[in-house]
């Protein structure tokens, strides 16, 4: 009854209560800040995993958990990147949010993934994945697609503002093409140029930029650089001529830089995720950082 009169109070004195935000939650902060571009002023976004640190090895909180149980949605990067999110979500007691539940949204479906293992792997391959590489958001080709599922899945939940999350949609689509197109020419210069990796996380952004990473120091997946590796890459890099040595500004560079003066090239620290440096405060802005870097080096 006191729920009634109070309603009644605001409805005559012409102010209703505000509607509640849908609450969407994610694995990585670059899925976070696609959900905000689509989703707007009707949702509200968190996430699990802080940009400082490799998404691989995260352990989730107390107050993760807590997160995830009062979410509406829950967003992850499929495949076996987050193998912690199934622990997490077992923990929400949500059954919505477990895989194929109406309530989560793996981003990985619709993607074309590379490096797809085409044999039996063993533990002597390294932390090798699966499913493919799972670092997919890393082309701007590929954002477009999952924000594309972003849009249609809060529209089947929240089918009220169905026309907000596609005008949205199309805002964030529009300006990621304008964007495309401007990295894309500028790219053209570094064409079929060679970096060398720290670990395996870019082959989606050197399909993109149309450049070529073939050796990593770590000798494996997973394993950290050994002195052979480090020989080893310092006489390939000395002759192919490579500029770069790329890497995720969370890996240690007490292996890359030593290699990179006495090789004569340049360690090039790119983000993975949004917020992992202040230049990349949302997905375009990182992919534009990323895209800088790289180009000063290589020109």
């Amino acid at each position: 009854m006191k729920r009634f009169i109070l309603f009644l109070s605001f409805f005559f004195s012409g102010i209703l209560p505000a509607q509640a935000q849908l609450k969407v939650v994610t694995t990585l902060s670059t899925f976070a800040d696609l959900a905000k571009q689509v989703g707007g002023g009707p949702v509200e976004v968190s996430y699990i995993a802080s940009p400082k640190f490799d998404p691989h090895f995260i352990e989730p909180k107390p107050s993760d958990v807590l997160k995830v149980k009062r979410a509406d949605l829950f967003i992850h990067a499929g495949l076996d990147l987050e193998l912690w999110r199934y622990p997490l979500v077992d923990a929400a007691g949500k059954s919505e949010l477990r895989p194929g539940g109406s309530r989560e949204l793996d981003l990985s479906r619709g993607i074309g993934l590379l490096q797809v293992p085409t044999q039996a792997l063993t533990r002597a391959s390294g932390d090798v994945h699966l499913y493919g590489n799972p670092h997919y958001w890393l082309n701007p080709e590929n954002a477009k697609i999952m924000a594309r599922s972003i849009a249609e899945k809060l529209s089947q939940i929240d089918p009220d503002h169905e026309a907000d999350y596609q005008k949205n949609l199309q805002e964030f689509v529009d300006r990621l093409d304008q964007k495309i197109s401007e990295w894309r020419k500028i790219a053209e210069s570094v064409q079929n140029t060679e970096v060398v990796a720290y670990h395996n996380s870019w082959p989606y952004l050197a399909q993109f930029l149309g450049i070529r990473v073939e050796q990593f120091l770590e000798p494996k997946p997973g394993i950290p650089p050994t002195p052979k590796q480090i020989g080893f890459l310092e006489n390939y890099i000395q002759k192919r001529g490579i500029q770069g040595i790329i890497q995720e500004t969370f890996y240690p560079k007490s292996a890359s830089e030593p290699l990179a003066k006495r090789a004569g090239a340049q360690v090039v620290p790119l983000c993975q995720n949004v917020g992992e440096l202040p230049q990349a405060i949302d997905y375009i802005s990182m992919i534009g950082y990323n895209v800088d870097q790289l180009l000063t080096v290589l020109r």
